[in-house]
């Protein structure tokens, strides 16, 4: 029993400098790790802060450029430039309206890919002015004979919009102008 007593007295005071030092340990690489972690956390930011001023240096004048382009896009679909634009001396009512809307699908196909850096709201704003256009057109053509004059339609187009407080397209460039100024 005294053999026992012996014993304990050195594993015992051993033990728990044993449990102890294990504890410290354990605490001190806790906080080394929660340390790591804040520090690489901060590194992270710091680099996703870099990316997105890089990202910006070169998104910034493609959205730019996108807005340009349906602007652009819009100006060439309201009905005074794309009529002027269009028609030829001696077609027919049917034939000038094929014309305009081949133009509308072609410019709208060609400008598809601008929605990727304009807002969805934007968008829609740009292909509701596309599709009243269509509407206006298919409308007016609709009231006279298709092979009338193409002069016909054009007047009558010309007529539709001069009795409207704003254009489709133009109100679509206006929301597109306060994006703009809201971004940049």
């Amino acid at each position: 029993m005294t053999d026992l007593l012996e014993i304990l007295k050195y594993i015992l005071p051993s033990g728990i400098v044993l449990l102890t030092a294990w504890l410290l340990l354990k605490s001190f690489l806790n906080t080394q790790e929660e340390i790591q972690k804040r520090e690489l956390k901060i590194k992270i930011d710091e680099l996703q802060l870099k990316l997105k001023q890089e990202d910006k240096k070169y998104v910034t004048p493609i959205r730019l450029q996108a807005y340009e382009r349906i602007v652009l896009f819009l100006e060439r679909i309201a009905p005074q430039s794309m009529i002027f634009r269009v028609q030829k001396p001696g077609q027919k009512v049917y034939q000038l309206q094929n014309l305009l809307l081949k133009s509308i699908r072609d410019e709208y196909e060609h400008n598809l890919s601008q929605q990727l850096y304009i807002s969805k709201e934007s968008w829609g704003m740009v292909r509701l002015a596309k599709d009243e256009i269509v509407k206006l057109i298919n409308t007016e053509a609709a009231n006279v004979k298709p092979d009338d004059e193409s002069l016909e339609l054009s007047r009558r187009i010309f007529e539709a919009t001069v009795g409207t407080e704003k254009l489709p397209t133009d109100r679509a460039i206006d929301m597109l102008k306060k994006e703009i100024h809201k971004l940049f």
